[in-house]
Order: C-alpha cells, then structure tokens, then sequence
C-alpha cells in the first residue's frame, strides 16, 4: 500500500507533531495500515523532551512532496549481467515485452542498456560476416545445450571463427578453407575427418556421435556435441555473445529514483531514448523508464494536521493529493482538486479535536499517546492561559492526563522549563516561525513560550541582528518575536519593521523595537487578526 502522509507544519511545534502521531495512530488502529507520521523540520527540545518522557521516537521527516520517480509505476524487468548470452536476453525481451532490459556489473551498477535494435543490428552484422570472436565455451555449451566430447576441448576457453555448416551435398573446396573456422555438420565422417586433420577451432556435432576411428586422430579442435540439428545450431550459436559486446554502454541517460517528475520530463524532451534506466540512491540498477510512465504519475497522498496555509506546509504540496485537514487556525489559500474531509474547530490545540475524533470511534488513545496529547494541549493552551484556550481543551487534557496518570501542572513545568535552555538565538528564533501573506504584505511572527521574558530580552541585539538578516533575505515587511512569559501572563513583541504599523496596530507605543502586551498570549488570535484588521 502506498504511504499516507500525515504532517503538521514547518518548524513544527509540539502541538503539530503529536497531532500527527496522534491521528496516525487512530487511523492505523482502524486498520488503515497505511498512515504514517511525519515532520517537516527538526523537532525542537520541548518536543523532544515530551517524546522521551512518553517513549516515543520522533517522526520520519520528509522534505517534500514533489511527484518523483519513485512515485512512478515504472517497469522492473530482469537486471542482467554483461556475461549472459544474447539468446537468453532475448527470451527476456520478447517474453515481457519491454522495449530494452538493462545491464548491470557485478555490483548491480549500470553497465548498458540492451534494445531490441540492439539485437537487429547484431544479427544484420551476422549476415555478412559470418563469423564469432572469442566467445566464452560456457556461452556456446549454454546456447546447443551440448557438451565437449574431447581432451582437447577441455582446456579451450573461448571459441572463435567463421561458422560453417558442412552439408552432405558440399563440394569439399568450397568449404572451410582455413583452420580458423567453426564446423558444423551432422554424421559425416569424410567432413568430420579432414576438419580434425585441419585442427579447425571448433567442431560442433549435430544429433551425431564421434566414430571409435575418427577419436583417434591426433587434434587441437574442440569437438561440441548437440541435440539440435544443424541448421538450428548455427542460428543459436550466434546467439551464445555475451551482452555485454551488443549493449549500449556509453551516453547513457538514467534517472534516479529521487528525481522529480518535471526534471524527467525535460530530460526526455531533449533525448529520443525509447527507454531510460533508473538508479537507486547507491547507484544499484533498479527498473526502466518510458514515456508512457509519465502520462498519469501517482501523486503521494498527504493529510494536513495543525495548519492549512500552503506557505507553511510541506514544498511540493501543490503536487500532492491532499486528503484531509484536521485544524484550528484560520481558513488560508490552500486549495484541492476534489472535495476533501476537514474539520476546523476554535479551540486551543489540535490535539483536542484528534481526542474527540478517538471518542468519535469509540477507541481510547493508550496510555503514552494519551500523555502525550496532554503535554500538547499544555503546549499550545500555555497552560491554559492562552485566549484561544478553551473549556473542551482543559477537560480534554484532564481527561488524557487521568488515562496516563500525570499530573497537568508537574507536566507544565517540565515543558516551559527546558524551552529555552542553552539555545543560540538562531534555535530560539526558528523553532515556532511561521510566515503570512495578508493583503499583499509580507511578514513572520516567531513565539517563544518561557518563564523568564527579562532575562530573554537581555539578548534583543541578537535576536534584532538575525531579525533584520530574515527581512532582507525573504524580502519581508515585517518580522515580529513574541516572548510569551506564561508567569506574567502576556507577551514582549520585539520587532523589525515600521513603529507605526506596530503603533496602530496594537495600539501601543513602542519603545527601541520593543513592547509589552498584557494578556496577550496568542499569535493566532490576538496578533495575526490585529495585523489582518489593519491591512485588510
């Protein structure tokens, strides 16, 4: 089964990252195997922290959701080595239809390509020369289903020569003229005679065996008997070159299986290859691609969990098949191609809409999951003093924290504690950062949850040097840090961009960057909206 997706944003924060476990985990525990979580950035300290105290590891994280090779049901036909012969390639070939099979070294590499064309050339080139060149004895003894019948054949290698067939009826200086020369022929002891006298190379038998006289008869010759007549025998003979010789080997096109669909297309605007070989990660051949293979590319399938604005979800999105959207911000630009199942709700934290959706179905989140969905709820609530809180989100944390028996506010603690402990400004800034557009502006709001906002405050040169650096970089009217301090119960807003539009919209005057703002706890509900009410 193919792999769902279930992901929260970028620069996740806990509340995202446990939705996204928690709702895998429902999904899965309702036989749908196929959901997995995943992150799109690096999980911060107070995730990890939580993730430890519940014994969970953190989720796969993705980078994007690009429609790759990968994604493509491409062809997988045999990988051949270079020493096979030609006539079991072209069994291959025929039996599965593909229009070329690859082949590989010894270490599964790419060695060449093998086409149909490939084959038709050899055989063409067969008609006027007539002749094989140092072909392993293996391949021969394979191709006739034979075997060496003298002493003297069993120390040759390679057989080489112009095939000749000695027919009953042939005049004797009409035919091989030269001991370089590979002699098929049936019960003929006259032809069988003169070629052993000739140490021809290679004297091939047809449906005949050696007589007692002839065995004596001093020679080099390699005598091959075969069940096959000789007509058939001097067509698979030809047939017993390795690949290796035929094969395309150079100016080789191949993809790999993390490219993206679109580069591969180009590509293939630009060469006329009727097929492309495809590479894993560790160069190892691993299937073929065509043309037909693009026509309708199977997008990977994502649910989006703790946001629904393109911007701050995973690069790519728009090549995806967006599934669901269980979220409790505002309603964004993210669009689908079909109706789609979302459920937005006002309430605190994700994770209290993913606990109702347990109780929908009538399962209880274990013990660890439960603990965790409490932890986030605290999270993203700040302990319930955040005006997006509400009455469900403290009774939906009471109710995971009695199913994992915790404690809320010994559980709190330990979360606001380890925040911001021994981080670099650039970590601080980066762990909760998402970017809006609102109304042709630009802008990023990062929030800080902590204990200790004065002490935070003592490195605003720092944060307002990495601020402005942000601005430039991603051409941004304004860059906003809010140090939410959960004891005094409101926020410090440190800022890059105009006073005024701070001024106007908060109402505040704002003093070297910087304000305070009592009771305010919400990037989403109380500073977003201002900023939306002042543009808009």
């Amino acid at each position: 089964m193919d792999t769902i997706y279930v992901t929260g944003h970028r620069n996740p924060d806990t509340d995202s990252i446990v939705a996204a476990m928690a709702y895998a985990a429902l999904r899965n525990a309702l036989g749908d195997r196929e959901y997995e979580a995943a992150c799109l950035g690096p999980v911060s300290d107070e995730t990890q922290l939580v993730l430890n105290r519940f014994g969970f590891q953190p989720p796969k994280r993705i980078a994007n959701m690009y429609t790759q090779v990968r994604d493509l049901e491409f062809d997988r036909p045999p990988v051949f080595s270079a020493a096979v012969t030609m006539g079991r390639a072209w069994k291959v070939l025929s039996r599965t239809h593909s229009k070329a099979i690859p082949v590989a070294n010894e270490d599964g590499t790419l060695f060449g390509m093998l086409s149909r064309e490939d084959v038709a050339n050899y055989n063409m080139s067969l008609v006027s020369s007539g002749r094989l060149s140092d072909v392993p004895l293996f391949n021969v003894l394979s191709v006739l289903e034979g075997k060496v019948i003298n002493d003297a054949g069993e120390s040759i290698d390679e057989i080489s020569g112009e095939v000749t067939i000695a027919l009953p009826q042939s005049r004797e200086n009409l035919l091989f003229k030269s001991p370089d020369s590979i002699v098929i022929c049936g019960h003929q002891p006259d032809m069988i005679r003169r070629a052993l006298e000739m140490n021809v190379n290679c004297l091939v038998l047809c449906q005949a065996e050696l007589d007692e006289d002839l065995r004596e008869i001093p020679t080099n010759t390699c005598i091959i008997s075969t069940p096959y007549d000789a007509y058939r025998a001097v067509r698979l003979i030809f047939q017993s070159t390795p690949i290796g010789r035929i094969c395309r080997s150079t100016d080789l096109v191949c993809f790999h299986l993390e490219d993206r669909v679109d580069d591969v297309r180009e590509q293939m605007l630009k060469h006329r290859d009727s097929c492309y070989p495809i590479l894993d990660e560790h160069e190892i051949v691993t299937g073929i691609l065509t043309r037909y293979h693009l026509l309708r590319p199977r997008r990977k399938r994502v649910v989006l969990v703790d946001h629904n604005e393109a911007s701050q979800s995973v690069p790519g999105l728009e090549e995806a098949e967006i599934l669901e959207i269980i979220d409790h911000h505002r309603l964004a630009d993210i669009q689908t191609t079909a109706p789609i199942y979302v459920r937005n709700e006002p309430v605190g934290s994700t994770n209290t809409i993913i606990a109702s959706m347990f109780q929908d179905r009538g399962l209880m989140p274990s013990e660890n999951m439960a603990g965790m969905m409490a932890a986030a709820i605290i999270s993203d609530t700040v302990m319930f003093k955040s005006p997006t809180c509400t009455d469900r989100d403290r009774r939906t944390a009471e109710r995971m924290a009695r199913i994992a028996d915790v404690s809320l506010e010994e559980l709190g603690r330990e979360i606001f504690s380890a925040a911001t402990d021994n981080k670099s400004v650039n970590e601080l800034m980066t762990t909760d950062y998402k970017e809006f557009h609102i109304a042709g502006h630009n802008l990023a709001v990062a929030q800080i949850t902590c204990v200790d906002s004065p002490k935070m405050l003592e490195r605003k040169e720092e944060f307002l040097e990495l601020m402005r650096h942000i601005a430039d970089k991603k051409d941004l009217d304004l860059v906003i840090l809010m140090l939410t301090d959960v004891l005094l119960e409101g926020s410090q807003l440190v800022y890059v961009g105009k006073d005024d539009t701070i001024e106007q919209a908060f109402g505040v005057t704002p003093r070297d960057n910087t304000l305070f703002l009592p009771r305010v706890m919400s990037r989403k509900k109380q500073v977003i909206p201002m900023l939306s009410a002042l543009w808009g």
